[in-house]
């Protein structure tokens, strides 16, 4: 469905409303090809990062949840396996699951979420953002690589391969 994303509004999401966002969790997979792509996180690994300082970033049109990015503080263990341990880790942020109800692909909304995971980002004062990527997603590699990450490696997770990508948050 095409829409005018200038009318999307953005809000964070609270432990109190995480249902709502597993909600959105569970509909994008539930349409997807390669359900794994998105991760394996369970609502007690969202509270985790909630109350570590993480954020979880949703997207609303017409007060429907339709998109979401999940910010994510690195640890200095995130940064070994991820190919970054040369950087500080209260520098660096990790650009977790980010997904697009499926009945709004098409409208450059993963763009528009990366975009305010880096406003956001800036704003806390995080230097580096990484973010891993199934290799054969070619739709999230392209977005990240548009939005000026490079890749610099790849590790194999228990979800499976992943590229990494990083990029210096200006």
């Amino acid at each position: 469905m095409k829409i005018d994303i200038k009318n999307i509004e953005k809000d964070f999401i609270i432990e109190k409303d995480l249902d709502d966002y597993l909600e959105l969790v569970l509909l994008v997979k539930s349409t997807m090809e390669h359900p794994e792509w998105l991760g394996e996180f369970s609502k007690e690994d969202y509270i985790r990062i909630l109350n570590n300082g993480g954020y979880i970033r949703v997207f609303m049109y017409n007060n429907e949840l339709i998109a979401a990015g999940v910010l994510i503080p690195s640890t200095q263990k995130e940064l070994d396996k991820f190919l970054s341990s040369e950087l500080i880790y209260s520098e660096v942020i990790d650009y977790g699951p980010q997904m697009v109800h499926p009945e709004y692909v098409g409208n450059g909304i993963q763009t528009m979420i990366i975009k305010d995971l880096d406003f956001i980002s800036r704003e806390k004062g995080y230097k580096y953002a990484l973010a891993t990527v199934h290799p054969d997603n070619i739709f999230s590699i392209n977005n990240l690589l548009k939005n000026h990450f490079i890749k610099i490696g790849d590790v194999q997770l228990k979800r499976g391969p992943r590229n990494i990508y990083r990029k210096m948050i200006k």
